[in-house]
C-alpha cells in the first residue's frame, strides 16, 4: 500500500521510484499484483504515466494515513547520518537563509537542510517538503504555524535618476510585486527578467528600478526610492505538518529557522520580526 501511494502521488513509475527507492520494474509488478489481489483496476496506464481511476482514488483516500506512518518510521530507523529536512520557500527567503546559514545550522547538527524549489502547499500535505515558509497564516487544520516577521516591500534603484522598471514577464505564478508593477499605470516597464535574482542584477546595473522585499534591497546597498508599499506588505509564517512537527530533525530545524527569520538585526527594515 505504501508503494501504491508513492505511485498515486507521483503519477508515474519513474517518479515513484525516486521517492520510494523501489525500481520501476518492481513497482510495475507490485501494482499489477495489487490490482489482481483486489480485483479492481486502480490505474489508467498511458503515455503520461499512471493516472488513478475512480477506484484508485477511493483506495488512496482510505490508506492516506500510511504516508505519515512510513515517513515517521523511516526517520526513527534511519542510521545513514544526518536527517534531511526539506524546506520550501520563495526565492528571496531561500537566498536569505543561505547567506546566513551559519547562524541557524552547523555541519555537526543531526539534520541537514535541503531546499525544495516549490511553494505549493500540497507539498507539505504529501510530505514532499517538511517545512514551509509562507506569506499567510495556514488555514488547513493539519498545518501548525508560527508567525516570524512582517515582510515589507519598496522600490529600489542604483540611483534616483534611473527611470522605468525591471520586472518578471506576465504569466502564472508571478509574485505579487510583479503584478503590482503592471497594475500601476504610471510604472513604465523597461525590460523583463526570467527570475527575481536576474531582475535584481539588472537593477544593480542601472537598467531600471525594481520592487524588492526591504530585507533584500537594503542589504544590496541599493537606493530606496520612496516609502514602503503598503499594498504588498504581508506576514511570514513558518509551517509544518501538525503530526510531524516534533519528529527528529524537524523540531530543531523549526526552532532554528524561527530564530533567524525573527531576528530584527538580520531583517534590515524597522518593524519586521515577530512582536
Amino acid at each position: 500500500m505504501a508503494l501504491f501511494l508513492a505511485v498515486a502521488d507521483a503519477g508515474s513509475l519513474a517518479g515513484a521510484a525516486r521517492h520510494s527507492g523501489a525500481s520501476v520494474p518492481t513497482l510495475s509488478r507490485r501494482m499489477a499484483a495489487l490490482e489482481t489481489l483486489l480485483g479492481r483496476r486502480l490505474f489508467d496506464r498511458g503515455a503520461r504515466g499512471y493516472a488513478l481511476t475512480a477506484e484508485g482514488h477511493a483506495l488512496a483516500r482510505e490508506v492516506g494515513g500510511l504516508r505519515e506512518v512510513t515517513q515517521r518510521l523511516g526517520r526513527l530507523t534511519s542510521d545513514q547520518g544526518p536527517l534531511s529536512v526539506r524546506i520550501t520557500a520563495g526565492d528571496w527567503t531561500c537566498r536569505f537563509l543561505a547567506r546566513h546559514l551559519d547562524r541557524w545550522w552547523s555541519p555537526d547538527a543531526p539534520w541537514v537542510p535541503a531546499f525544495v524549489p516549490s511553494t505549493a502547499e500540497l507539498d507539505i500535505a504529501r510530505r514532499a517538503a517538511d517545512i514551509g515558509i509562507r506569506n499567510r497564516r495556514p488555514a488547513q487544520d493539519w498545518l501548525a504555524g508560527r508567525r516570524t516577521a512582517t515582510i515589507r516591500y519598496a522600490i529600489y534603484a542604483r540611483s534616483k535618476d534611473v527611470e522605468g522598471f525591471v520586472t518578471l514577464p506576465e504569466g502564472d505564478g508571478v509574485p505579487p510585486s510583479a503584478r503590482w508593477v503592471r497594475s500601476e499605470p504610471d510604472k513604465r516597464i523597461v525590460t523583463t527578467a526570467t527570475s527575481p535574482r536576474l531582475a535584481l542584477d539588472l537593477a544593480r546595473a542601472g537598467v531600471g528600478r525594481v520592487v524588492l522585499p526591504t530585507f533584500v534591497g537594503d542589504a544590496e546597498r541599493l537606493l530606496r526610492l520612496g516609502p514602503d508599499i503598503d499594498a504588498l506588505a504581508h506576514e511570514e509564517w513558518l509551517v509544518a505538518h501538525y503530526a510531524a512537527r516534533n519528529d527528529p530533525g524537524i523540531r530543531p530545524a523549526l526552532d532554528a529557522l524561527a530564530a533567524v527569520l525573527s531576528d530584527r538585526r538580520l531583517r534590515a527594515s524597522a518593524g519586521e520580526g515577530a512582536p
